[in-house]
């Protein structure tokens, strides 16, 4: 019996990745479903039965054969190793001529036969994926790049990484680590010089290079203040020689805050001025508005009368009496010549 074939693809081959195929002539192994099968059980050929054929004989009819080449070069493939790029073959010299990575580290094409390690569009030898300082592997190891090195976790924190302000060591890469004013902690470090609990992400003060929780700044260092009697921590005012919360220091009467405004005081108790004018300053005898007398304000003051100096006018004329002389008539003050027909 004679029969005719040609080499297939299985089916089971994956895209760029090395197939082996069958050397010419091929040797049946068994025989199932009408097909060539190899040793390791992959259908390689196909095969049908033709006419005047001899019983037990195999001889390959050349005639029916289809080739089977590389897509780029054209050579048979029949007995060598090829790969699938886009469903064509392709003898493994001229896939790794064409597709073939060039490796960053020595500069040569990246086999078909060797691992492809890539990271951020570069490509690596499997031998050549190392810390560009100590030269250790960095094959399924965590690594760090600087400037297009890589370099070891190691390495990398000791050329680059922060050091803690407390025990001097290294801040590793991937963990925790707390700033303020330059300097750095580990997280566990970074802790209240008082009571030693971490301060994390919690309120703390500084004071003489050491940080305080505030629970303990307040107790150690804080003043209270005169009206609540609660620590001052940051924006205390002073009065008296007396600490004051800004939010505390109000006016007697109207309770308004006096910080930043101006202000006087009866009896020690302090008022704004709006509220110290209605409640105890002199009333113009000319606009009847209180004369408040604060910042160098002069007003004329006659039989315990007063006026604002703008107010302090001839009562039929207009004419100004500061500095000059003025006659009275019952509530009324007067010009000279105003008042020469009394």
């Amino acid at each position: 019996m004679h029969y005719s074939y040609w080499i297939t693809s299985s089916g089971a081959s994956e895209e760029n990745q090395i197939h082996p195929t069958p050397s010419t002539p091929i040797v049946p192994c068994t025989s199932r479903d009408g097909g060539l099968v190899s040793a390791c059980g992959a259908m390689i050929a196909r095969h049908w039965p033709t006419e005047n054929v001899e019983k037990d004989s195999w001889t390959p009819d050349t005639n029916m054969t289809e080739r089977f080449d590389c897509h780029y070069c054209k050579e048979s493939l029949f007995g060598k190793k090829y790969i699938l790029k886009e469903d064509s073959p392709y003898c493994v010299k001229c896939y790794e001529n064409l597709y073939s990575n060039t490796c960053e580290e020595c500069k040569k094409p990246i086999g078909a036969d060797c691992k492809d390690l890539s990271y951020k569009d570069r490509h690596w030898h499997e031998t050549c994926f190392h810390c560009s300082q100590c030269k250790n592997s960095l094959v399924d190891k965590p690594f760090a790049a600087k400037e297009e090195h890589l370099l070891c976790t190691d390495c990398y924190s000791n050329e680059y990484s922060s050091k803690c302000n407390e025990c001097k060591k290294t801040i590793m890469p991937g963990t925790r680590k707390m700033e303020y004013k330059g300097n750095s902690w580990h997280e566990t470090c970074f802790i209240c010089c008082h009571c030693q609990q971490p301060i994390g992400t919690k309120s703390f003060i500084p004071k003489d290079s050491q940080n305080f929780c505030v629970p303990c700044y307040e107790k150690q260092f804080a003043m209270q203040c005169v009206q609540c009697k609660e620590a001052i921590t940051t924006g205390g005012v002073t009065y008296r020689e007396q600490p004051w919360h800004k939010e505390c220091f109000v006016c007697t009467a109207c309770k308004k805050q006096l910080s930043g405004q101006r202000f006087t005081s009866r009896d020690e108790f302090a008022y704004c001025l709006s509220c110290f004018c209605n409640l105890y300053a002199k009333k113009c005898a000319g606009c009847t508005n209180p004369i408040s007398g604060l910042g160098g304000t002069k007003y004329i003051s006659f039989e315990e009368r007063q006026w604002h100096n703008d107010c302090f006018n001839c009562k039929k004329c207009s004419l100004s009496l500061v500095g000059r002389g003025f006659l009275t008539e019952r509530d009324d003050i007067l010009c000279p010549e105003c008042g020469k027909d009394i």
